[in-house]
C-alpha cells in the first residue's frame, strides 16, 4: 500500500497524454480514494481513462507535492453525441424536461476532478478547476457530480455553476449525481 501524498503542492501543471499514462495508477489511486470506491473500480476505470485521452479537447491538469507525488488531478475533453455521458444526460435532460439542445451542444466534459483528501481544503481543486478550464475549448462546461454537501459542490457553486439535472441515477452508480453547467470562460 502507498503512502498518502503529503499536502503540500509543490506545482500544477498541465499534463500530455503521455505523462498522465505514466502517472495513471497514481491517478486513479486518488479518483478512487477521494470518491470512496473500492481499490478495484481504479483497474475497471484504466481502460475508460486512456480512451478518453484520446478525445478531441483533451486536457489534463496535474498536482504534485514537493516529493513529486500526485495529490490532485483533472481532466476533460469536448462532450459529443454517441459518448456515454453525453447519452446519459441527454436521456435524463429529456426524461425531467430539460433543454438537452442547449446544454448538449459546443461543451466541455469536465469527465474528473480529484483532489486527495489529505490535500483537501487549501483551494488545490479550485486552482486545477481553474487551469484546466483557462482556454478550454466549448462555450459552456458541465460536470457531474454526487448530490449532497461536499466541498465540491462548494467549490462549483463558488464559481457559478448551476443546475442542469438533478437527482440523476447514472448506469452503474447507485447514487444520485448532479450535473451542472456554467458559461465558458469561467
Amino acid at each position: 500500500m502507498t503512502a498518502a501524498p503529503s499536502p503540500s503542492c509543490d506545482r500544477v501543471v498541465e499534463l500530455t497524454t503521455d505523462q498522465l499514462r505514466a502517472r495513471l495508477p497514481e491517478a486513479l489511486r486518488i479518483y478512487v480514494t477521494a470518491m470512496g470506491y473500492p481499490p478495484v473500480t481504479a483497474q475497471q476505470r484504466a481502460p475508460m481513462w486512456s480512451a478518453h485521452m484520446l478525445r478531441a479537447g483533451w486536457r489534463c491538469i496535474g498536482a504534485f507535492n514537493d516529493d513529486d507525488e500526485l495529490t490532485g488531478i483533472g481532466y476533460g475533453y469536448l462532450g459529443a453525441p454517441g459518448q456515454w455521458w453525453h447519452e446519459q444526460v441527454r436521456r435524463g435532460l429529456q426524461e425531467t424536461g430539460g433543454d438537452a439542445d442547449a446544454w448538449l451542444e459546443d461543451y466541455f466534459e469536465l469527465t474528473e476532478l480529484h483532489v486527495h483528501p489529505s490535500a483537501q481544503g487549501a483551494g488545490l481543486g479550485e486552482e486545477i478547476l481553474r487551469r484546466l478550464l483557462d482556454g478550454a475549448p466549448g462555450s459552456k462546461v458541465l460536470l457531474s457530480t454526487p448530490e449532497g454537501p461536499t466541498r465540491a459542490w462548494k467549490l462549483y457553486q463558488r464559481v457559478g455553476f448551476q443546475d442542469v439535472l438533478r437527482n440523476y441515477n447514472f448506469t452503474g452508480d447507485p447514487r444520485p449525481f448532479a450535473v451542472l453547467g456554467r458559461p465558458l470562460p469561467l
